[in-house]
């Protein structure tokens, strides 16, 4: 019947894609973009279409997971060929974009030596005329800015390469999505539609509000198309979902939902870290899902914009349902582009950019900034906060994968705080090397010597156990670890019980029991609730 009402599955994903490759800030910003698109993506794919069989035997090997191949057989080398000549068409200016930044990065090298920079600007590439800025800092370090919020708004952000791919999981392991273009395949729905299309918020909130047949076929574009409305009609059920309750005691309601998603809640507030979530489907492992998130999410906070932490594929999906979204400030270079700026241009209404120390107070509590040091091989990336949450009469310390390089910060910050109930951090103490994420951003590759000195680090027991003893908590969460199995495409990692990370985070936790506080390292689900 053409008005029966029906509601999207809760095991259904919502991919977003940029030129076929699953999205993340890189892909979204377009001072960066590019620069992913030339010297990861397309390199990625002619590496599997010159040797597919180099990318065959490396996904057998759990070692490489992570790495550059491809996680198609070598049937797939015309479909990737194709991919390829799809893009060097359709993102040609982009192509070009990344082109005369490099040019302009050498040309700078030989002539940019102290003197005025006058004579310079009528040298910078054509494509980059009006974008660009050059000065030099106290010590005479050329630096170059590109004027990102003006590139939004002109040709070159390239909102026509966003895309969905809509399909159903029913288990926790995906194939690692960053060195892979979706390609397409059977029981998969591509939708041509940009991410700040309100569309997608109806689409999203059929999750939770039925709508008849005809406007879901209207909405996802199958109208008239037999084979794509079968598809489309096994993503629906007419179940209704089970609200989720708003917490309505007193005190602080503390609710893990995997990695650094962490929902906060008082009587009137709710407050939700990095939401990277899994969904609802038949499984032995306990764990919150989307279903169990509040109706309204009065703040969402964004510790910094690495995909496992500011994950667009869970995030997108609760954009109608977010009051505020804070986000840390950037520094405007290259390797730092705007959060604010993107999440803006991927619709989210009202993004609020938060300093170090500076707060947001509303009724019953507040949100503080706090500094955020390391965890980015040690480039200038301004764009990252630690989060001191005050609600329900208690203080929660959000320290993402704060590197305590420097323990007397905490002293500072501590006198700032007062007394903290419970502090999340996370311990990727051995983390990867700084080319792994930002090496398409690199002009001039690292030495493999640099680049292996210079990790995507959190801390270690030591540094770890430092902060506890400043801060003195009366809880320890070790979070954001990347363990639970649903988050395999997005991290890559396999721990055993020899692991540095484990290791490491045993022996906090060991620290943690013998000065009398509580602690341990949830895994998919934990809730406790803490009295006023």
């Amino acid at each position: 019947m053409p008005n029966e009402l029906f509601y999207l599955r809760p095991n259904v994903v919502i991919e977003p894609l940029f030129a076929r490759w699953y999205a993340w800030l890189q892909l979204i910003s377009p001072m960066t973009a590019p620069l992913f698109l030339v010297h990861q993506h397309l390199k990625i794919m002619r590496s599997f279409v010159a040797q597919p069989e180099l990318h065959v035997a490396a996904m057998q090997d759990p070692q490489l997971i992570g790495g550059p191949y491809i996680n198609y057989g070598s049937g797939q080398v015309g479909a990737v060929q194709a991919q390829i000549d799809e893009t060097t068409r359709s993102c040609a200016t982009m192509i070009e974009f990344a082109a005369a930044l490099k040019s302009l990065d050498r040309m700078l090298a030989d002539h940019a030596l102290g003197m005025s920079l006058e004579a310079i600007y009528p040298r910078v590439p054509d494509i980059l005329r009006g974008f660009v800025e050059l000065g030099y800092d106290l010590e005479n370090h050329l630096s170059v800015r590109l004027l990102e919020g003006l590139l939004y708004r002109s040709s070159h952000y390239h909102e026509a390469a966003q895309s969905l791919l809509l399909w159903r999981i029913d288990r926790d392991e995906r194939p690692f999505i960053f060195s892979t273009p979706r390609l397409g395949g059977p029981g998969e729905l591509p939708l041509e539609r940009p991410f700040r299309d309100t569309a997608l918020d109806e689409i999203c909130d059929l999750r939770r509000r039925p709508a008849p047949i005809g406007r879901i076929l209207e909405l996802l574009d199958v109208a008239g198309a037999p084979e794509r409305e079968e598809l489309v009609r096994s993503f629906l059920t007419r179940e209704p979902p089970v609200p989720a309750p708003r917490f309505e005691g007193d005190g602080l309601r503390v609710r893990y939902f995997g990695h650094a998603c962490v929902l906060l809640e008082s009587k009137g507030v709710s407050v939700l870290t990095d939401p990277a979530l899994s969904y609802r489907y038949p499984t032995e492992l306990p764990r919150f899902t989307f279903d169990d998130l509040p109706e309204r999410i009065d703040y969402v906070l964004i510790t910094h914009g690495h995909a496992d932490h500011l994950m667009l594929e869970t995030l997108l999906p609760l954009r109608s349902r977010i009051g505020t979204i804070v986000v840390p400030k950037s520094n405007g270079e290259r390797q730092d582009p705007s959060l604010r700026l993107a999440l803006r241009h991927l619709g989210f209404r009202n993004v609020v950019e938060l300093d170090e120390l500076e707060d947001i107070p509303f009724e019953g509590g507040s949100i503080l900034g706090l500094p955020f040091l390391g965890e980015h091989g040690d480039l200038h990336i301004r764009s990252k906060l630690a989060y001191g949450v005050r609600l329900g009469g208690r203080c929660a310390v959000i320290a993402a994968d704060s590197n305590v390089l420097e323990p007397e910060l905490y002293r500072h910050v501590k006198e700032v705080l007062g007394p903290v109930d419970i502090l999340f951090i996370g311990m990727e103490s051995e983390g990867a090397p700084l080319s792994w994420i930002y090496g398409p951003l690199l002009f001039t590759p690292l030495a493999r010597k640099m680049d292996q000195s210079r990790r995507l680090s959190g801390s270690n027991a030591k540094r770890a156990a430092a902060l506890v003893d400043l801060l003195q908590p009366r809880h320890v969460r070790v979070y954001a670890m990347g363990q639970e199995p649903w988050l395999g495409h997005v991290m890559g990692l396999k721990y055993t019980d020899t692991s540095p990370q484990i290791v490491q985070s045993n022996e906090l936790l060991a620290h943690c029991r013998a000065s009398g506080i509580a602690a341990a390292r949830p895994y998919c689900i934990e809730e406790m609730h803490l009295a006023p």
